[in-house]
């Protein structure tokens, strides 16, 4: 017995692909005489006709992968598309190493390393990008005091 047409109208009417449609087999009778919408939606109610659920796909190689890219791996220069500052923007880059040695240089104002005239001239020259890390900036401040 031929039940596609049986499948398909089912199929629309549960909003289910026909793979997804199952029929019960001991009930197979009923469903080769349901010619209509109305008998199909009868058999639906009744539980002869039923839908597989739906497949999902699983996260959980991706999760593992995100995992590993955290540690590092899978980061090489072969996987790289973009250029390095298209990666990370110079203006990031550049917002960082700004942040860094005003924080630094506010610590050593703290501690009396340097005096208020002297802090203000090094803040322009971290602005004028003279300095290039903060153990740049203290070997600077260790040379300008002797």
């Amino acid at each position: 017995m031929n039940l596609a047409s049986q499948k398909q109208l089912a199929a629309k009417i549960m909003k289910a692909g026909a793979s997804r449609v199952r029929f019960d087999p001991e009930r197979l009778e009923d469903v080769s005489g349901a010619l209509t919408r109305e008998d199909i939606r009868g058999l639906i109610k009744s539980g002869a006709i039923k839908a597989k659920p739906k497949k999902g796909n699983s996260r959980g190689r991706i999760r593992f992968k995100k995992e590993q890219r955290e540690k590092g791996r899978s980061k090489g220069h072969g996987r790289r598309t973009g250029k390095k500052k298209a990666r990370t923007p110079a203006k990031k880059i550049w917002i960082g190493k700004v942040r860094a040695l005003r924080e630094e240089l506010r610590k050593m104002k703290a501690e009396k390393v340097i005096e208020g005239g002297m802090y203000r001239k090094l803040y322009r020259q971290i602005k004028g990008n003279l300095f290039q890390s903060r153990r740049h900036l203290r070997e600077s401040v260790e040379r300008m005091k002797k």
